[in-house]
């Protein structure tokens, strides 16, 4: 995939997954200049953050590392159903292939898998070959066989010409 894919506007994606595994590592100043990068789309970004906990604490995500559930004083917190990244390339490692395998699963609602599938200039030629290829080699010759799986015995006019 290309690496502009990941791009921080991906955050929108899954915005509490990008805060566990990205958000978390940035420094003050990487978090600020995110923000000037967004402009006022940052500020409607937190709400939307916080409407997607509450969303995610009343409709889990089964395919989210995360798990939601409300703390004593009525906050959403985060548990975790696997470790949580302890570096900040490790997290932005979780972040590219859990992405990735969204993508995958036809979960990106902002792309439009219809023109790919649909589409020939996106298939690639070897690929289709080498499934053509193993196809025919898997089949066994019917010529040379009886039919039953026995060696066809060849009786009667042997095709050569002796004059």
């Amino acid at each position: 995939m290309h690496p502009e894919y990941f791009n921080s506007s991906l955050e929108l994606a899954d915005p509490l997954l990008y805060d566990r595994l990205i958000r978390r590592f940035q420094t003050a100043a990487e978090r600020e200049a995110e923000v000037r990068e967004k402009g006022f789309s940052g500020v409607v970004s937190a709400s939307l953050m916080r409407s997607e906990k509450i969303e995610a604490l009343h409709n889990p995500n089964p395919n989210s590392l995360f798990a939601y559930k409300r703390g004593s004083r009525g906050e959403i917190l985060a548990e975790e159903k696997d470790e949580v990244p302890t570096t900040k390339e490790e997290g932005r490692e979780w972040w590219v292939d859990e992405m990735r395998q969204r993508f995958l699963r036809g979960d990106d609602d902002d792309f439009d898998y219809r023109t790919v599938d649909g589409s020939d200039k996106y298939d690639d030629p070897e690929e289709e070959r080498d499934i053509q290829d193993a196809y025919f080699d898997s089949m066994e010759p019917d010529w040379d066989t009886d039919g039953e799986g026995g060696e066809k015995i060849l009786t009667g006019e042997t095709g050569i010409q002796d004059y």
